[in-house]
């Protein structure tokens, strides 16, 4: 079947009867989806990616979800911000990014420690680990960062730095201004908002 969604449709207004296509179809600025929010009763905290899954469920089911439905309380009684860390130690559900989880890898590593979203992901991923293997797959993130052809990963939910990037890789004779235009245009439209060769048709 093909589809009729057309993609020079208008923007439409984000309210509580927008239908699912239209909202996973637009672009939204955080603040809009804060806003959403606020005014149908949802939390309001998190980033964009929170935000709009908040939303989706709500838009499906007409239900908001209780606090506790959205984040379960850890398990763990350890505490990262000030127990004491050593390489066999295993990283629990209670994990956080700490100064001390920091001065315990920095000691560790090197004085060019520094967390990363990769590292973080594995982190979150990977409980059940040791700190010790945490530390050897940190080196070996790095390792790759070092070459000249690695491009760092940025994160779907933030759309617009992926466009303009992947628009100035593109288009190395463009200038930013060029790729923000086009950006603006492309954010109006449905549909992706991935950088596209297309866009200079606009």
């Amino acid at each position: 079947m093909e589809n009729s969604r057309n993609p020079e449709e208008s923007r439409p207004k984000l309210d509580k009867v927008i239908s699912l296509d239209d909202f996973e179809d637009f672009y939204w600025f955080k603040q809009e989806l804060i806003s959403f929010c606020a005014k149908e009763g949802l939390k309001t905290s998190g980033g964009k990616k929170e935000l709009a899954a908040r939303i989706l469920h709500y838009l499906k089911t007409g239900e908001v979800l209780a606090l506790s439905q959205e984040k379960k309380k850890p398990d763990s009684k350890f505490d990262w911000t000030k127990d004491r860390l050593f390489v066999d130690t295993i990283i629990t559900d209670s994990y956080k990014n700490s100064a001390n989880v920091r001065a315990f890898f920095t000691d560790y590593i090197g004085v060019h420690f520094a967390f990363n979203v990769k590292f973080m992901q594995w982190i979150k991923d990977h409980k059940g680990s040791t700190l010790a293997e945490a530390a050897e797959e940190w080196k070996r993130l790095y390792q790759i960062s070092k070459d000249k052809d690695y491009q760092t990963e940025i994160a779907p939910q933030f759309e617009y730095n992926r466009y303009i990037r992947d628009f100035l890789a593109d288009n190395p004779s463009l200038k930013l201004k060029d790729a923000i235009r086009f950006w603006n245009l492309k954010r109006e439209k449905r549909g992706t908002k991935a950088y596209q060769k297309s866009d200079l048709d606009f």
